[in-house]
């Protein structure tokens, strides 16, 4: 594959810091672009030379990257939040929808390679619950922009460390870490994966090269990553 140039917006989060470690280890990117609230401290890593963090309001996102840096490059979208720490519907729809969109309308003026967002395993547009209710405008309005090449992957709890304690889905995460084994056939959908599992996943739907709109679930996620 050609050398690339990746574009990621959510680097500070569960999957996003998983997917900028895997793109910086990657020979075939030569320059990330990291668009973040606050900087990391990446020095150590391997490929710590190629990545650019770029502190930005998402509410000005086109005023953070130049069309030109877009074309060809593949877009990653990690953003996301919960109610409790957006503190209302209204900003979480900013997070987990608003923001995604400006990428997405970026990518299709710069004439991305690909595009990649991680949502959710119940994502519809129609669904009574107010987060799988977001996740899928989201999926609908990126759907329209057209993107060349746009891959929806739709993981179920995702494992990994936060950072932060969660009771709740700490809890949850050690349950369904012990029925995943039972969990075959139709059901292997609904395994927990970890965040490490969903970036070489991301990674990999964009290198496939496939055109149109694919969508992945975790089991589909978990294939092809090899895990």
């Amino acid at each position: 594959m050609k050398a690339k140039v990746a574009i990621v917006a959510g680097g500070t989060g569960l999957v996003g810091r998983e997917l900028l470690k895997q793109l910086l280890a990657d020979e075939s990117y030569v320059r990330v672009i990291a668009l973040v609230r606050t900087k990391m401290n990446m020095d150590r890593l391997p490929g710590a030379n190629k990545i650019e963090q770029r502190v930005i309001d998402f509410a000005n996102l086109s005023d953070a990257v130049d069309l030109a840096e877009v074309a060809q490059a593949h877009v990653f979208c990690t953003l996301g939040t919960t109610i409790k720490k957006a503190g209302s519907q209204r900003q979480f729809r900013k997070v987990d929808l608003e923001y995604p969109l400006q990428l997405g309308k970026l990518a299709s003026l710069g004439d991305a390679d690909a595009f990649a967002i991680v949502t959710a395993m119940g994502a519809n547009r129609d669904s009574s619950f107010f987060y799988n209710k977001v996740k899928g405008e989201v999926e609908d309005g990126l759907r329209a922009l057209q993107l060349r090449s746009l891959h929806i992957l739709r993981p179920s709890l995702i494992l990994g460390d936060r950072g932060e304690f969660r009771l709740a889905e700490r809890w949850g995460s050690v349950l369904a870490q012990a029925i995943a084994p039972l969990m075959v056939g139709k059901l292997r959908t609904y395994r927990p994966i970890h965040a490490s599992t969903i970036a070489t996943g991301l990674i990999r739907a964009v290198k496939s090269g496939k055109a149109g709109v694919q969508v992945l679930t975790s089991g589909q996620i978990t294939a092809l990553a090899g895990k």
